[in-house]
């Protein structure tokens, strides 16, 4: 295996060549490469979104992050579908990643509501037809981190501008990498494939139906950072059923250490430091083979966030909870709506015959 192969390689990937190596000093030089790789990817990171705050302001920062992630998700991932089709569906998820959030903060719970589900539907058809990819871990985040980071008048406009950009790049990346792909689908064969009876659409609807309706009720407990129960319950209604519980136990434990770790540290660091205590997670995070140990670090950034208008024990207590109850809700959903499916689908059985 060549270096740049080697730097191809997920975390786990590294760490299972580093793990297999007898010879100390090979293992000693597979180490390096990884090390590198994730200093590499951190400078990449942070200078992409460093530039595109500079660009469209601090407050769109949270735009490059999601054009930084769709850039490097599509560099591998696709659709499922013909390639020119494919980049027309791209097209049609950064509208709603332009629009949709800003709609669905426009309104009440209710209006939000319908807008969200709205929104989430047509990303999970479009983007997530090719399972095995796990798009929506990209597509449905992007949607909810605009939606918690919401922005209005001149800082729009510029958010506006930045995903146009962003979607002219990832279009790029997207067509240059797929070009060669062939698939005998197209765009309207997300649709014609459309079936209750498929776990790939039941799934779609879970995540659809899952994420809109822990957001509307989150709104009207008035629970802060609603976005974070989304995301909670988005991490764990996944495609196959059995790894639902396998993601809880790592999701629910990782964010009350972050938290713990947070409380403590938080109130020993100099202030100057508080910027960087989002890199230090991305770190973290790179280093982490585990989703258990990610989401301790990943709960660092949005914590450090928050405190500016929760407070320390707020950002902390609220984080903790709305993980728990997103990661619990996802489940109670996940059982009672595949139990309500295999009713239908059951009693259309029946019928038919």
């Amino acid at each position: 295996m060549t270096i740049y192969q080697e730097l191809q390689l997920n975390q786990e990937g590294s760490k299972a060549l580093i793990k297999s190596c007898r010879n100390p000093k090979e293992k000693a030089r597979h180490i390096a490469i990884y090390l590198f790789k994730i200093f590499i990817t951190m400078v990449f990171c942070m200078a992409f979104v460093i530039g595109y705050s500079t660009v469209f302001g601090d407050e769109n920062s949270v735009t490059g992050v999601v054009i930084l992630l769709c850039v490097m998700v599509f560099r591998f991932a696709d659709f499922g579908i013909s390639t020119p089709h494919g980049l027309s569906a791209l097209m049609v998820v950064f509208a709603i990643l332009a629009f949709g959030p800003r709609l669905a903060n426009m309104g009440n719970v209710f209006t939000e509501l319908l807008v969200n589900l709205a929104c989430i539907f047509i990303l999970m058809v479009l983007g997530c037809h090719n399972v095995i990819m796990a798009n929506h871990s990209t597509l449905v985040l992007g949607y909810l981190l605009l939606y918690g980071y919401d922005v209005t008048g001149k800082a729009y406009a510029l958010r506006l501008a930045g995903l146009a950009f962003g979607a002219f790049v990832t279009g790029i990346v997207f067509y240059r990498n797929h070009k060669k792909q062939t698939y005998k689908r197209g765009f309207r064969d997300l649709f014609r494939e459309f079936d209750l009876a498929s776990m790939r659409t039941r799934w779609q609807l879970s995540i659809t139906f899952g994420v809109s309706t822990a957001i509307f009720l989150a709104g009207l407990l008035g629970l802060p950072r609603s976005m974070w129960v989304g995301i909670a319950v988005m991490s764990v209604l996944l495609p196959f059923r059995k790894d639902m519980k396998k993601r809880v136990k790592g999701r629910i434990p990782g964010n009350l250490l972050g938290g713990l770790v947070f409380l403590i540290v938080y109130p020993m660091l100099p202030e100057s430091f508080y910027p960087y205590i989002g890199v230090i997670g991305g770190i973290g995070v790179g280093l982490s083979a585990t989703y258990g140990w990610q989401a301790v670090f990943n709960s660092l950034g949005a914590m450090a966030i928050a405190v500016s208008f929760l407070g320390v024990p707020g950002a902390v207590f609220f984080r903790i909870f709305n993980n728990v109850a997103g990661a619990v809700y996802g489940l109670v959903f996940d059982k009672i709506f595949h139990g309500s499916l295999d009713k239908m689908t059951a009693k259309r059985t029946l019928l038919d015959s």
